[in-house]
């Protein structure tokens, strides 16, 4: 209620009804309301991600002349080191709460191959020295890893070392639903341990 046109709601005091009082109180310092909101994890289906390294290229031209000059079959050689590349994206994985590595190819050659374990990832990365030769002279690296979450998500990732024109350095498939904040925290640690150029989802 106001008096002299004020538009400013007196105390109810001045006069008015308990009720009045309750209405004013709630006018002039009105409860907060509770937060109704709850945490709902969010998902992400069948990510594929492709990076590149900022790193010194050298193109390889066909050997075909026909080909060089159509500008087909060419391919990119990058500078960089294969095996830290594939330990550190093992370690990401272990990171993001990946438990089973599933395959390491390099070359077409199957390194490891152990789909029946559970729980190896870190064992993997501990016994990665004993493929470290074949690693570093490889040009074309695969890993494939399970997540054993709300539903079970494989990985497959691929470094290549030397690669066609339009493809990129790493190629990474997830197959299945992932957890945004496991995806993130994979890609977090790549960016801060490998610095990659993130080019497309």
């Amino acid at each position: 209620m106001a008096r002299y046109d004020s538009g400013f709601r007196e105390p109810p005091w001045v006069m008015g009804s308990p009720k009045e009082v309750m209405e004013w109180m709630d006018a002039t310092h009105p409860k907060k309301k509770e937060d109704k909101h709850t945490f709902e994890k969010k998902y992400l289906d069948n990510l594929h991600i492709k990076f590149d390294f900022d790193v010194e290229k050298r193109i390889i031209k066909s050997p075909c002349l026909v080909c060089r000059m159509a500008g087909l079959f060419a391919k990119v050689e990058e500078d960089f080191e294969p095996f830290p590349t594939a330990e550190l994206i093992l370690r990401g994985l272990a990171k993001a709460k990946f438990r089973n590595t599933v395959k390491i190819v390099v070359d077409k050659k199957i390194l490891y191959d152990h789909p029946e374990r559970t729980s190896d990832l870190r064992k993997t990365i501990e016994s990665i020295y004993e493929f470290k030769s074949d690693i570093e002279k490889g040009t074309n690296i695969e890993i494939d890893a399970i997540l054993e979450d709300v539903e079970t998500c494989l990985v497959s990732i691929k470094i290549k070392k030397i690669h066609s024109v339009k493809e990129h350095t790493i190629d990474i498939h997830f197959n299945g639903k992932i957890r945004s904040e496991i995806y993130h925290t994979f890609f977090n640690y790549l960016q801060e341990k490998i610095g990659l150029k993130e080019e497309g989802l």
